[in-house]
């Protein structure tokens, strides 16, 4: 594929604004959200006995709006809630059934079999200030699990200044070691053997690639890189104009399952292809034409990026649901309204659309998408919901 695509239109109009991005840094620590919007009623789930089990194939959904995380039949909505700690960002499950929730507060781990909070891991790091909500609030964001699920490696924004990775050893509930990342760690992923983790810094234009030996992980087979340092590499196909006010930011990063690339999508029209040993960026050409956020990978090589609607009015399409094959063949399903992150079934036929935060705001629920089809249908779910897992 092309080492560039098509000159982009809304650039142009986003240079023009360099002064007044710079002038409104400070308040203004990305360009990916408006100001928040006054939270509005979800509908409630009922508490649920401790004795509760929790069937295959439930989704988890991180509540940013309620502090809690809830439980979700894919078929009839929201069937329960537990209180995590406040403003919930990510979330990750491992197969134990334990599930690691980061919030503003801590790590929250909660067993997803009898629905209950087990303990609260504080972070480490200072700096974070109050715990608050709002997109900017300091705390977890990124989330994700080694293969052997040992370690648990939650990305921390320390608002003002770069983040930092917090490496957990899921066996004390506690943390073992912190790492300098990016700016804003929207998202953490993990090499399928274990060796590295990928932290992609939003504010930053980077991916931080961590050893796990540099941070004191044992999550794989990497012993040779025990004595590596993390390194940094720029993730910035529309280049870093505009710096903290830029639109054209990495989000969400995926680890394609044939090679261990990194898959980092921007605007619905530039896939870039990072090799995390060299450094290397490819970019290849992406069709939805929108500002685009979450994204998902499933085991057949599929990738799945949640489009959020156009940056500037009439210069984009709506929001959508990008399929994208591994031969780089798309299909595109519009979807109704803001969305954030997603979510695949384990048969791969069927996505999960959380309807958090987003620079355009929220809704309380879920849009399931046919893979096949691209036919869609809406689901009740917690209050803002940002990350979602499928249980096992």
């Amino acid at each position: 594929m092309p080492q560039h695509a098509r000159p982009h239109p809304r650039r142009r109009v986003r240079g023009t604004r360099t002064a007044v991005a710079a002038l409104a840094g400070a308040l203004l620590l990305g360009a990916c959200s408006t100001p928040d919007a006054p939270p509005t009623a979800a509908p409630a789930a009922s508490p649920l006995p401790t004795a509760a089990t929790t069937p295959g194939g439930t989704l988890l959904v991180a509540d940013f709006g309620a502090d809690t995380v809830t439980f979700v039949d894919p078929e009839r909505g929201a069937v329960g809630s537990v209180p995590v700690g406040r403003a919930p960002y990510g979330l990750v499950v491992g197969a134990d059934g334990r599930a690691w929730v980061a919030t503003a507060e801590g790590v929250a781990v909660v067993d997803t079999r009898t629905r209950t909070r087990l303990t609260m891991i504080p972070y480490r790091t200072t700096g974070t200030g109050p715990a608050t909500g709002g997109e900017y609030r300091g705390g977890g964001m990124g989330i994700a699990l080694s293969p052997d699920g040992a370690h648990a490696y939650a990305g921390v924004n320390v608002p003002g200044t770069t983040g930092v990775l917090e490496v957990i050893d899921t066996a004390k509930t506690q943390v073992t070691a912190v790492v300098p990342v990016g700016r804003r760690p929207f998202d953490v992923d993990v090499s399928r053997d274990g060796s590295e983790v990928y932290v992609t810094g939003h504010d930053s234009f980077d991916v931080t690639v961590v050893p796990v030996g540099s941070c004191g992980g044992t999550g794989g087979t990497g012993e040779s890189a025990a004595s590596e340092p993390p390194r940094r590499i720029e993730v910035a196909p529309y280049g870093t104009e505009g710096g903290l006010g830029s639109w054209l930011k990495p989000h969400y990063a995926v680890v394609r399952p044939a090679d261990g690339m990194l898959l980092l999508p921007f605007e619905g029209e530039r896939l870039a292809v990072v090799d995390p040993r060299t450094g290397r960026t490819t970019v290849e050409e992406m069709t939805a034409d929108t500002h685009q956020h979450g994204a998902a990978i499933t085991a057949d090589g599929r990738l799945l990026v949640v489009g959020t609607g156009a940056v500037e009015p009439g210069k984009g399409k709506g929001p959508s649901l990008t399929v994208r094959s591994p031969d780089g063949s798309e299909r595109v399903y519009p979807l109704d309204g803001p969305h954030e992150g997603v979510a695949v079934s384990r048969d791969g036929r069927t996505a999960y659309v959380t309807g958090g935060y987003t620079r355009d705001g929220y809704w309380n629920g879920i849009t399931v998408v046919d893979l096949d089809t691209g036919s869609s249908r809406r689901l009740a779910a917690g209050s803002r919901p940002l990350g979602i897992a499928v249980l096992g």
